[in-house]
């Protein structure tokens, strides 16, 4: 495997590790599990700080939206594998965005 595609993996699961932290911290403290239903709270500030939390937890909402979709209402494959792609390449956006900080930081070397 070459550095470069070992760099994305890494990425990819940095970024579905970190989407599942912060939804399960959100569901401890809130006793509701996340979505983006958070942004349909009209004009106020906490629907302002939903958006940088959604912005890194979307990868596991994603997921977990479309595989309870594939149980429940058996979805198309299409739609579920597009799904997929999608949650993955948001997900080794913000691994890759969150690694960049770690390094910017000096936590990684």
């Amino acid at each position: 495997m070459s550095p470069e595609a070992l760099n994305s993996l890494f990425s990819i699961l940095i970024g579905f590790a970190f989407a599942g932290a912060l939804v399960s911290g959100f569901q401890v403290f809130a006793t509701r599990p996340a979505g983006f239903g958070l942004l349909q709270q009209g004009v106020a500030p906490k629907t302002f700080a939903a958006v940088p939390f959604l912005v890194f937890a979307a990868p596991f909402i994603i997921m977990r939206n479309t595989l309870r979709g594939a149980r429940l209402e058996n979805r198309r494959f299409e739609f579920v594998m597009m799904a997929t792609i999608i949650a993955g390449f948001w997900s080794m956006m913000s691994g890759t965005f969150f690694l960049m900080t770690l390094r910017a930081t000096g936590v990684l070397g």
